[in-house]
């Protein structure tokens, strides 16, 4: 009785510890592939959840002036469902999807008027459909798995200026991801390193629709763009430290280096002729850096802490500072499954852009704050 009650708490421990309490991720990441159930038992496993991200994030100043606008950054949700199939002690696959990267700002009346462009909005999101399989075999007094898989990613991008809305679309991209494990689940020990690969989105079925005010006659016009979404590198690790009790961390490489700027092309009323354009970045690589504690209160109900640190990316085109960030869960077996859920609170360090960096005006920003829940349910059968 005494070794079930240690096992139902481990694993209690290591649901918990897989909780989505980040406010607020480094540059544009948003969700990632949970291909954390790959190590769950169960021959047939289904979890499904969405986490809530609430963002504040507003200029201090713009071109030297205090700013009266409010927040640019707007709140968004990100969904998260994964499904497993162990076809054998030693091979098992997982279907997954999630929102790996987006952005979302509606910029008030001061920020426009400093615009050239006036820029009224921009959003983009990314839909990522993926399977990944695991090929594991017994090691000492654990198992060591190979992880590896494909997905494939589509890209919407939206932007309104005085010129008119631009709107870029890729249905399919495709990248792939691999790595290594190893678990103890007695000892809720668990050692992981997983590779995702970069995108390459070339949206060649794009619109301009042209403000007739700026473009009279122009109408709806073709439009081209391409960008690269960033490759990754990260490092999970956990393991039991006393009954009941777990300590966990990770830390994440993300090459945010590539996004120098998203090219795109607008067609022009002579055929053939298109503009070029560039929206600038120059991010450099950005690390996130997490540690938590996790306790078994009991064979079903745990929680856990954590705190995470996002390094800034922005090199003064934009603003994406230094973020802090203190995430708690809980996760409790209700029903045929288990309910887990979570909050965050995030603090976004104060930041600047220039022109002299590429930026198209001067602001700033204070520190500001960001705010997260989630929760979702995990069924076995």
């Amino acid at each position: 009785m005494a070794t079930n009650l240690k096992k139902t708490a481990v694993l209690c421990l290591l649901g918990v510890s897989a909780l989505a309490t980040s406010a607020q991720a480094g540059g544009w990441s948003r969700g990632e592939a949970d291909t954390d159930i790959l190590y769950e038992d169960g021959q047939y496993v289904m979890r499904g959840g969405a986490t809530l991200v609430v963002p504040h994030r507003q200029f201090a100043t713009i071109n030297g002036a205090d700013a009266t606008d409010d927040a640019f950054s707007q709140k968004y949700w990100i969904p998260s469902m994964a499904f497993k199939f162990q076809a054998t002690e030693n091979f098992g696959c997982a279907l997954t999807y999630t929102q790996p990267f987006g952005a979302d700002a509606d910029y008030g009346t001061q920020a426009q008027a400093a615009s050239p462009t006036r820029t009224r909005h921009k959003d983009f999101i990314t839909n990522e459909y993926g399977a990944t399989c695991d090929v594991s075999m017994q090691a000492g007094k654990g198992r060591l798995h190979f992880l590896g898989g494909v997905f494939m990613q589509d890209f919407s991008y939206t932007a309104n200026s005085i010129a008119g809305t631009l709107n870029l679309e890729d249905d399919s991209a495709f990248g792939y991801r691999f790595g290594v494990g190893y678990d103890i689940p007695e000892y809720a020990l668990r050692a992981q390193l997983m590779y995702r690969s970069a995108v390459e989105h070339e949206a060649d079925e794009g619109t301009m629709d042209w403000n007739p005010a700026v473009r009279p006659g122009w109408g709806l016009r073709d439009a081209f763009g391409s960008g690269t979404l960033p490759q990754s590198v990260k490092l999970s690790l956990q393991s039991g430290v006393a009954p009941g009790w777990m300590v966990y961390g990770s830390a994440k490489w993300t090459d945010w280096s590539v996004m120098d700027s998203l090219d795109y092309s607008l067609g022009t009323p002579a055929p053939g002729v298109y503009s070029a354009q560039h929206d600038v970045y120059n991010w450099q690589d950005g690390w996130t850096l997490q540690a938590g504690v996790a306790h078994a209160f009991s064979e079903k109900f745990a929680g856990t802490v954590n705190v995470t640190w996002d390094k800034g990316v922005d090199t003064g085109a934009d603003i994406y500072s230094d973020t802090w960030t203190i995430g708690a869960g809980v996760s409790v077996k209700h029903g045929p499954g288990e309910l887990r859920f979570g909050g965050a609170v995030s603090y976004l360090t104060e930041g600047s852009q220039s022109t002299a960096t590429g930026a198209t005006y001067n602001a700033t920003a204070d520190g500001d704050w960001a705010y997260a829940i989630s929760g979702s349910y995990r069924i076995t059968f």
